[in-house]
């Protein structure tokens, strides 16, 4: 669960410390008007610089690259060392370099990694370029709102408009090793609607989702969080196939069904990740 954040609202920053996602994206493009820009980022990047978020990775979400405060955030980025940049619009492997070659000359850490929005046509046919781009870009995160618009496409139950994109930068993040997050979901009090496209995302092989109201934390947390009968089982496949070797065996059986190197190493991810969360 990663959670958007108005920049320029002093008291979201605050309460954002006792909600319970994994992520945050203190945002300083969409959610910030002009003429608040500057004392946006000036919040966003003491926020970052505290260190009063707990575990949470704390990001920021810069403007775009064709802006006029594009510079001063990377700038003001570099300095507050978040665990990354959020860059809208990234359109090609060009524009991820471009970022990090800013980031390099405002001083910014290694560590300090690049999440790249993909939200326009251009990033979807390029999304295996984008993710080669550099080391430093670690995840990819969906804009769907803008791409559906930029498609004119509509938006309906089971986002059958968006399979293909979201399909082809599953592909390209898994091709290179990166993350991949889902857009946000927009109706806060369609309860029922936003648990389908959670699990949708899951079904895809997203890692996660982003989300713009604390209410839609708890869900997305057990969405896509391991549950008991999910470690149960990954225990059960990897002591089946461990007692196969034992037995001088490289394939087991459980419940019926073939166990294989490639199932003990998903079982492994699942009990990773539930470690991770508690």
């Amino acid at each position: 669960s990663v959670l958007y954040m108005p920049g320029s609202n002093a008291r979201a920053l605050e309460k954002a410390k006792t909600i319970p996602a994994d992520g945050l994206i203190l945002d300083l493009e969409d959610a910030v008007a002009p003429e608040a820009k500057a004392t946006a980022r000036d919040q966003v990047c003491a926020a970052a610089a505290s260190g009063d978020y707990g575990t949470r990775v704390v990001t920021i979400r810069v403007n775009g690259l064709a802006t006029e405060w594009h510079a001063d955030d990377i700038g003001a980025a570099a300095a507050a060392r978040p665990a990354a940049v959020v860059v809208p619009k990234v359109n090609s492997a060009e524009d991820v370099r471009h970022v990090e070659q800013s980031l390099v000359a405002a001083g910014a850490p290694e560590q300090l990694a690049i999440w790249a929005m993909i939200e326009t046509p251009a990033a979807i046919l390029r999304a295996a370029e984008i993710a080669a781009a550099t080391p430093r870009l670690t995840t990819f995160v969906m804009g769907t709102n803008d791409l559906l618009s930029e498609l004119r496409a509509l938006h309906t139950p089971g986002r059958t408009s968006l399979v293909h994109a979201h399909a082809q930068c599953v592909l390209a993040a898994r091709a290179h090793g990166k993350a991949i997050l889902d857009g946000v979901y927009n109706d806060v009090k369609d309860e029922a609607g936003f648990a389908a496209e959670c699990r949708q995302c899951r079904v895809l092989g997203f890692d996660g989702k982003t989300l713009i109201h604390p209410g839609q934390v708890e869900s997305c947390n057990a969405a896509f969080a391991p549950s008991a009968q999910d470690v149960e089982h990954a225990h059960a496949v990897i002591a089946a196939f461990e007692q196969s070797l034992r037995e001088g065996r490289g394939v087991a059986t459980l419940d019926g069904k073939l166990i294989e190197n490639l199932h003990v190493a998903d079982a492994r991810r699942v009990l990773a990740l539930a470690d991770a969360v508690g």
